[in-house]
């Protein structure tokens, strides 16, 4: 249901449209003369921690049970994993289309869960400590699209989702620990010169006052902070009742 980094090579032909997505994406993680920003992922793809998956078509019904047998096999993967999901490329759509895409899917996705969401994160969206969850886990999700173009960062051939369990970043965000702030730093110096933009605002650590997670999961080509993604949930109070398996 997912691959690692040399199975993908063996599995699809060189001139399939799984290649060369992923040839794009393995090139700009290990490009030496204009290094990635997100160094723990440049790590986690030369540790071979990284998995990968193709679902054509990619739904809410083929990715909900590529991302249950991954998350029952997370740990074991290393400290460093993600799960990449590449989406067929098709006819380059407007940004506001893709970011709709995203929140789309995940919506489906959480809809088909049958386990409960993790007591210690909230259902309410605009809150400090929500993150998407599925079969139990938190999961820090983050959305690459072929219409970004100032945000190189945030781009990617074909329409991209990468899930990152909350668990992986125990001890990084540590700012305390100096070869943890060293990379955190890293991440920001490199984000300067790799984008032709400004590093997001909303950027932040999960579970600080203010921080919002949802925010950081789809970032445009401005510096504009995205507003819910969901016109419904701005008129929800902490207090409504969430539906079980909804985003919003």
């Amino acid at each position: 249901m997912y691959l690692t980094r040399c199975s993908v090579g063996d599995t699809f032909p060189q001139s399939s449209w799984q290649r060369i997505v992923f040839s794009e994406f393995e090139a700009t993680l290990t490009s030496k003369s204009r290094p990635f920003p997100c160094v723990f992922g440049v790590a986690g793809l030369k540790a071979n921690q990284l998995r990968f998956a193709f679902p054509d078509p990619l739904n809410a019904e083929t990715l909900a049970p590529i991302l249950k047998s991954y998350l029952s096999e997370a740990r074991g993967i290393g400290k460093m994993t993600s799960l990449v999901v590449f989406a067929r490329p098709g006819p380059v759509q407007g940004i506001e289309d893709y970011r709709k895409r995203f929140w789309s899917l995940l919506d489906g996705v959480e809809s088909l869960d049958t386990t409960p969401r993790p007591a210690e994160v909230p259902d309410a969206l605009d809150t400090d400590h929500w993150e998407f969850c599925f079969d139990g886990e938190p999961i820090f999700v983050v959305c690459n699209s072929p219409a970004h173009v100032l945000r190189q960062s945030r781009r990617s051939t074909s329409f991209m989702i990468t899930f990152q369990p909350r668990w992986v970043f125990e001890g990084l965000m540590n700012t305390d620990d100096p070869a943890a702030k060293r990379s955190l730093d890293m991440v920001r110096e490199r984000l300067e010169t790799f984008d032709a933009i400004p590093p997001a605002p909303v950027l932040g650590h999960y579970g600080t006052p203010g921080n919002r997670e949802y925010q950081q999961y789809f970032l445009d080509d401005t510096n504009i902070p995205a507003a819910c993604p969901f016109h419904s949930m701005g008129k929800r109070s902490d207090e409504t009742p969430v539906k079980k398996g909804k985003v919003a």
